[in-house]
């Protein structure tokens, strides 16, 4: 587990065990949304499981709809937030592709949906296990997607979540990453807030339409042809640009009540690096130990995590990396025809135009739940070294992975 860093803060904090999953039922339950349409998909399902005990026991007032598919959920999902109501959902890998022709339309109707997306390798062969493949799926349909290392992570972005989908500069539908069984099914220990607490903080939606005040009838979801379509898609674009000042604003009000720092790429002993690992999700902690073991050995290292996602803040990643002499990018997805993986190109693209700037590899590692062990990470720095010192490495590899 990661050391988890809090200043004191006049906030109650409640201290507990539960997997990542559950912390994400558990801010939920605190949030009290009122429409939760979800369909059950391994590893996602404690997720609906635990938040259906939290309606059947009365602990929130939520109106949770059991439909027939991940499609079905999504398309409630936007019929619910269309008529005024603070909604929320999960899935994973194969259900998100299942109703991604709905996801691509709840962000194009800017509809403020909060989805928990627990990350899964898509088919086929068939595996239930854990990568990025289908967060990378939707990276293009102008969803904000929050990355998460650990459950404090889950448990805080999906409530920061809240506020920076329904703020009205933004009005787009945010998605909550966190890896599939490494971190829905693990138990570790967190730190909550009183409920009191999360329902200030998140406050009461209240808006701007609605598609039941008949006092202002609207319509959601017309025929859109090349007459307006493209000025709607342009908006979508400026709503996102947007969001990149809005969420750090969030971030900081969010963290007097928490006492813990957020920022979209949040650095461990990079300040002073010469060797940065970048990655995202549940991986930052196996990279946080393993650049410890080298900084024992003299070696400056240090490891990036991204917590935003999408939008990537291409000035931040530049800020945090570029006194650095060498950079290894991990992907969990490989991204095929491309050079290298997302993630990697993202990084690659950023420092486009920068005259300073290190030395960039890329891993891919991970697919279908792949352990990324200590002596992988271990390769990832010797190899950044190396190259520190003139010898050739290959720069895009998989690592863990048989011949």
């Amino acid at each position: 587990m990661l050391f988890i860093k809090m200043k004191k803060t006049k906030t109650n904090r409640i201290k507990k065990a539960l997997s990542g999953a559950h912390a994400a039922a558990e801010a939920m339950r605190q949030i009290n949304p009122d429409v939760v349409a979800v369909y059950p998909i391994t590893p996602q399902t404690p997720i609906a499981m635990k938040f259906s005990e939290f309606v059947n026991d009365g602990l929130v007032n939520t109106e949770m709809i059991r439909v027939e598919s991940e499609h079905s959920a999504m398309s409630a999902c936007i019929g619910s937030a269309a008529s005024g109501a603070r909604t929320m959902t999960a899935t994973s890998a194969n259900g998100l592709a299942l109703m991604t022709e709905i996801v691509y339309i709840a962000s194009s109707l800017r509809l403020p949906i909060v989805m928990n997306l627990v990350n899964r390798a898509l088919s086929g062969p068939i595996n239930i296990h854990g990568d990025h493949s289908d967060a990378m799926l939707v990276r293009d349909s102008g969803w904000i997607m929050l990355a998460s290392v650990n459950a404090q992570d889950v448990y805080e972005n999906t409530i920061m979540a809240v506020r920076i989908s329904e703020h009205k500069d933004i009005m787009l539908p945010v998605m909550v990453l966190q890896d599939g069984f490494i971190t829905s099914h693990s138990v570790e220990t967190l730190f909550t807030l009183d409920d009191k607490s999360v329902k200030n903080f998140v406050g009461e939606y209240k808006p701007k339409h609605n598609l039941l005040n008949t006092e202002n009838p609207i319509t959601i979801g017309p025929l859109d042809l090349f007459d307006y379509y493209f000025e709607h898609k342009r908006q979508q674009a400026e709503a996102m640009e947007k969001s990149k000042y809005i969420i750090k604003k969030i971030f900081n009000e969010f963290s007097k009540l928490s006492g813990r720092k957020y920022d979209y790429f949040e650095g461990y002993k990079t300040n002073d690096a010469d060797f940065i690992i970048l990655t995202m999700n549940s991986s930052v902690g196996t990279a946080m130990e393993v650049a410890d073991s080298f900084r024992e050995k003299g070696f400056k290292t240090g490891v990036l995590s991204v917590r935003v996602f999408r939008p990537f803040m291409n000035e931040e990643v530049v800020k945090k990396l570029r006194n650095a002499k060498v950079v290894a990018v991990l992907d969990r997805a490989i991204a095929y025809g491309s050079h290298g993986g997302v993630l990697f190109n993202d990084v690659r693209s950023a420092f486009y135009e920068q005259q300073k700037k290190p030395k960039i590899l890329n891993y891919i590692y991970g697919l279908g739940g792949r352990e990324l062990s200590v002596d992988m990470v271990l390769k990832v720095f010797e190899d950044m070294i190396k190259l520190s010192k003139g010898k050739e490495i290959k720069q895009i590899q998989y690592l863990g992975v048989r011949d």
